[in-house]
């Protein structure tokens, strides 16, 4: 999608809504918020802030500036709004409300900066801008710990990298976490084959890219890593076999698959204990199922509204500091982004959240097999990622997964939204929905 502009209408308007702006703007969002960690450790919390509050001024600037673009009422998924919105009421009976109205207005704005990227670019040229920023940031973690585990042989105590590349893992790179590292590079797995797939980028680039996220994942020695790669090539398969499908066959299909996806869910959870055994991560999911036990306990003392909306704890906040002085630990999540919603906003959070990311893996799922081109499979194949890893971590709520969530949201609510039909009934003058490709 690319911008006009006018000179009458000022050199500002002109730049705001060029193609060229919108590319850069696009790169900037995914380096700022995917860099998170290692800006605020380098420089500072407020400085991470004052970029992301830069971004979203500038991203507001862009709006305007494409407004004669952009239909109001597919600016933004409903489903969205509801779940700000209702983080932001929590503030009423929040322990601190002022936290929680902080707090809220971060989720709104890292939201902003997806609905922004999600208007302005589309789904190939966001696939080849965050691309672009995951080889460089993976490639950046690379080095780091290549000079901290063999060169130097001394941990970077200021990045939280421990330096046992040496040892093959388990690294962190510039993402402060292993588990972090992992998933992001199951989503850079993600982006690369799809623009191996379609021919976006070089032959030998695609294949180094893969190469380096691969190596990345495994030295992570993340547990959800291979995981997420189970649930991710189970999802390229179902692809695949519904795409091969005659139309009016597909449904039937999409029914049996559905059936089949909560038959493993189920089964799944009957044989969890065997499948952590396997996994060889059964003393962490032994103190997992701990904390989750605890915080469905205090849930019930708030079962509908929950507690409040803090997104990441502070331990200087009930319930969070009576969990962690009953577990004697310092967790800063739930480590499970569904109980976290479910002990911050109650039930309510939590049916507004399954239909944000349900309503928008649904949509893309559906346009992914029903549209040839491959660069549709990268919407749904990032949502489950993100749902299947949301199952062990809570980076879905914050950061680089609301960002990836809210985009995915979007870019989903684009091609399949109710809101369309209702704008072209009472306006058959609005522009056409993107059609995401």
């Amino acid at each position: 999608m690319s911008g006009g502009g006018t000179p009458s209408s000022g050199w500002v308007t002109t730049l705001l809504a060029s193609a060229s702006f919108a590319r850069a703007y696009t790169l900037t969002v995914f380096a700022a918020v995917f860099s998170s960690f290692a800006i605020e450790r380098l420089m500072s919390p407020t400085t991470y802030v004052t970029i992301v509050a830069g971004l979203c001024l500038l991203g507001v600037g862009i709006l305007i500036a494409r407004r004669d673009e952009i239909a109001l009422l597919r600016l933004v998924p409903f489903t969205v709004l509801a779940f700000i919105a209702w983080a932001t009421i929590s503030a009423v009976w929040s322990t601190d409300a002022a936290a929680t109205l902080r707090n809220a207005l971060t989720l709104a704005g890292i939201g902003l900066l997806a609905v922004v990227i999600g208007h302005i670019r589309d789904t190939l040229q966001t696939v080849r801008a965050l691309g672009d920023v995951l080889r460089a940031l993976l490639g950046i973690s690379l080095g780091v710990e290549i000079l901290s585990g063999i060169l130097l042989d001394t941990p970077f105590r200021f990045l939280a990298v421990e330096g046992n590349l040496a040892s093959l893992g388990p690294v962190q790179g510039i993402f402060g976490t292993r588990n972090l590292l992992g998933f992001v590079a199951v989503l850079a797995l993600i982006t690369f084959l799809i623009e191996y797939r379609t021919q976006s980028v070089r032959t030998g680039v695609s294949v180094a890219s893969v190469i380096l996220a691969g190596s990345l994942a495994a030295f992570s020695d993340s547990p959800t890593v291979l995981v997420l790669a189970v649930a991710v090539g189970l999802a390229v398969l179902a692809l695949v076999l519904v795409r091969r499908v005659r139309p009016d066959r597909r449904r039937a299909v999409q029914f049996t698959l559905g059936g089949v996806v909560v038959m493993g869910i189920a089964v799944g959870y009957t044989l969890r204990h065997p499948i952590v055994a396997l996994l060889g991560a059964g003393t962490d999911f032994s103190m997992r199922v701990d904390l989750w036990n605890l915080m469905v306990d205090y849930l019930r003392f708030r079962p509908v509204q929950g507690w409040g909306w803090y997104g990441p704890w502070d331990d200087g906040e009930f319930p969070f500091n009576a969990l962690n002085f009953a577990l004697r630990s310092e967790h800063a999540t739930g480590l499970n982004a569904y109980f976290d919603v479910l002990l911050q906003l109650g039930w309510l959070g939590l049916l507004l959240f399954f239909a944000l990311a349900g309503i928008a893996l649904v949509r893309s799922w559906l346009v992914a097999t029903e549209r040839r081109s491959v660069v549709y499979a990268w919407t749904p194949l990032i949502l489950v990622t993100l749902l299947v890893d949301s199952m062990f971590e809570s980076f879905t709520l914050t950061g680089l997964g609301w960002l990836m969530l809210v985009l995915c949201a979007v870019r989903a609510g684009q091609s399949r939204s109710w809101r369309e039909r209702i704008g072209e009934r009472l306006d058959p003058s609005l522009p056409p929905a993107a059609p995401g490709l």
